[in-house]
């Protein structure tokens, strides 16, 4: 079999046949890997007819999908030809024509109006999706050309009575004390559901579903000191004790009939997607529950994973009251985060919470199991080999198809930003890259054996822009790392913040830029949730963790250029006005860390998000990339009411950078 063919179908259909490194060597991809990427798009090629009629699928494509998308103002090209037409707009108004001819499909006259439009083109139905020039922006949320705000690990809060787990009533009380500052925005870890069968995952960016919320975050106001106390969550201990009390408060309502019409308005008003969801953590915990090998839908009995099958159906009527359960786990945490955001525009924030989109979902989690024509079965998401990580990365994630997405309407995509943007006023998307493509990897591959896959980057992004003028949400892209040509000024034309984080933000020569010298529309930071806290950075305790865990091929290479690029900073802190004076010693790292918080204040970025690491001073990062136990990610806790308290100049810090104009 030619491996030219092979190759053809891969260009036809968005594979990448070979690729460049860091150091633009180009490498070819493996048949293999060619083959298997495929075949997890629904395209086989294992041989020539297989080849041959993969291409001819491919072609087939041409028909009118499920829906399109268009600009507003500009005319909308579709890929059939001309045909009469009727377009119903959202608000019930009717048009009637006949599509002209172009290029090789035809295109009606532009819509003026942003929404979804029913439009029906020789006599086969199609949605319209229009979107408006731009996101709605950080000046247009705030009144403001310039906001600030806080990014915190929701777990990590604490209240009296949160039972060992920050809870969205926590969250409500930060956002009071923090919008007495003046901050406009709270940016948030991911709230996406994960297994309440098995509460020993409780990574926020690997979930079981991005279409629902994770109900760990519920509050159940019960003080239980054992499980607060620690400054380590026990996820599993906290998990069983949450998840018990809030079914004995299920049982109770159910009796006395409280909450009932508000609980179906719900259930309504989510559809199928609730319905999928509660299912499937019913039938996790049935089966999981039976047998620990029986984790993956995938090992299941067959008939259980076709979520529309016999079986599945019959398990829900049988088990009503669990499917019921996991329901009302869902509306219990949806009132809770609306409760959330409703404290935050009560005190004057005009953002409020920002939510986290992860980049993908556990193969194993709902959305893979409900909508598994969207996902890309097979394949998990990573990164390609580079100068940090030699072997690339494997996240153990997996993500939407293209071709699915395509053929299904973009409807869990839909669902997705729905979910993201309803209780918050705006929302950042982790690996922003993945609009444009993704490196995927075939199931037992490491994370070097992959290759990129492409995605329909003008597509998404119209929906991400339809959304967020619907739901007056900004937009921040994790637009960080290998970065394709030209996306960052697509994302910029599409009214989407990048992020500027410290680290990063050094010349060829390794110096720091000048805050002045920050992209003006994107979000600038002192550090993420996966990189050193300033302190942390400054005394090396990022170093120590690399060197106690074997992850360090020079240790004493990397603290002398650790040693070097202190210098360099404090160079960059003094050059801005942020400090002043000799730099301070490796193990005394409060003057940089006031120093780091006004330097990144004053960039031209037209917002602030300080992590709350670095706003208390803590030298210790939620989590360290390359590790799972053997560092606590996404386990530590912080100092109750860790804004409200003026010690380690938390206050000062908060409020220097409010007042700090822009260079």
């Amino acid at each position: 079999m030619s491996d030219d063919a092979l190759r053809a179908l891969c260009k036809a259909a968005g594979v990448a046949s070979q690729w460049k490194d860091v150091f633009g060597k180009l490498h070819e991809v493996e048949p293999p890997t060619l083959r298997a990427v495929l075949r997890s798009l629904g395209m086989a090629a294992e041989s020539e007819a297989d080849i041959r009629d993969s291409r001819a699928a491919l072609s087939g494509l041409r028909s009118l999908p499920p829906l399109i998308t268009a600009e507003q103002d500009a005319d909308v090209e579709l890929p059939v030809g001309a045909a009469d037409y009727e377009l119903t707009l959202e608000d019930g108004r009717v048009f009637s024509g006949r599509a002209t001819e172009f290029g090789s499909g035809c295109r009606i006259p532009a819509i003026l109006e942003a929404g979804y439009h029913g439009l029906v083109l020789g006599g086969v139905n199609t949605v319209v999706a229009v979107a408006p020039p731009h996101c709605f922006t950080v000046p247009q949320a705030i009144g403001a050309p310039r906001g600030w705000g806080v990014a915190v690990q929701l777990y990590a809060l604490r209240r009296k009575g949160d039972a060992g787990i920050g809870d969205f009533t926590a969250l409500a009380e930060f956002a009071t004390s923090l919008a007495a500052h003046g901050a406009h925005a709270i940016g948030i870890s991911p709230v996406h559901a994960q297994f309440s069968a098995d509460p020993d995952r409780f990574s926020p960016y690997a979930p079981s579903t991005r279409t629902a919320l994770n109900v760990l975050h519920t509050a159940i106001d019960t003080h239980e000191p054992e499980l607060e106390e620690p400054d380590l969550i026990d996820w599993p201990a906290a998990a069983r004790f949450r998840l018990s009390r809030l079914r004995a408060l299920f049982e109770h309502l159910r009796e006395e009939g409280g909450e009932q019409a508000a609980f179906a308005a719900f259930r309504v008003s989510q559809g199928d997607r609730l319905v999928a969801h509660a299912v499937f953590e019913a039938l996790h915990a049935h089966f999981f529950g039976q047998d620990a090998s029986q984790w993956h839908w995938r090992s299941w009995p067959t008939e259980f994973t076709d979520p529309a099958g016999v079986a599945v159906l019959k398990f829900a009527e049988e088990h009503a009251r669990e499917v019921d359960f996991h329901a009302w786990l869902q509306f219990r945490a949806d009132r809770g985060l609306s409760a959330a955001q409703a404290a935050c525009r009560s005190a004057g924030m005009g953002i409020g919470l920002v939510s986290d989109l992860a980049v993908g979902t556990d193969s194993g989690g709902s959305q893979c199991w409900s909508r598994q024509q969207e996902t890309l079965l097979g394949l998990s998401v990573g990164a390609p080999p580079d100068l940090l990580q030699r072997e690339g990365q494997n996240w153990g994630l997996t993500a939407f198809s293209p071709r699915g997405l395509v053929e299904n309407g973009f409807l869990t995509y839909r669902d997705m930003l729905q979910t993201a943007m309803a209780h918050a006023g705006g929302m950042r998307i982790d690996h922003a890259m993945g609009l444009n493509r993704l490196w995927v990897i075939p199931e037992g591959s490491s994370g070097a054996g992959g290759t990129y896959l492409s995605f329909p980057e003008q597509d998404l992004l119209r929906l991400i822009k339809l959304e967020s003028w619907r739901h007056r949400a900004i937009v921040l892209a994790e637009d960080l790392g290998t970065v394709p040509e030209g996306f960052q000024d697509r994302l910029r034309g599409a009214g989407i913040d990048g992020m500027r984080v410290l680290w990063f933000e050094r010349t060829k020569t390794e110096d720091f830029v000048p805050p002045d010298r920050w992209t003006p529309q994107a979000a600038a930071m002192t550090s993420t949730h996966d990189l050193p806290t300033v302190a942390g950075w400054w005394s090396g305790r990022d170093l120590e963790w690399h060197e106690e865990l074997g992850h360090a091929t020079d240790p004493a290479g990397s603290r002398d250029e650790r040693a070097q690029d202190r210098l360099r900073l404090w160079e960059a802190l003094v050059e801005s006005g942020s400090a002043s004076g000799d730099a301070p010693p490796a193990d005394a790292p409060d003057a940089v860390v006031d120093a780091a918080c006004l330097h990144v204040g004053s960039a031209a970025c037209e917002l602030v998000m300080l992590p709350i690491e670095d706003a208390i001073g803590l030298t210790e990062q939620p989590n360290l990339p390359g590790t799972v136990q053997e560092h606590p990610n996404w386990r530590r806790r912080l100092p109750p009411s860790p804004i409200d308290a003026p010690a380690a100049g938390r206050l000062r810090r908060l409020d220097e950078v409010r007042r700090r104009p822009p260079h």
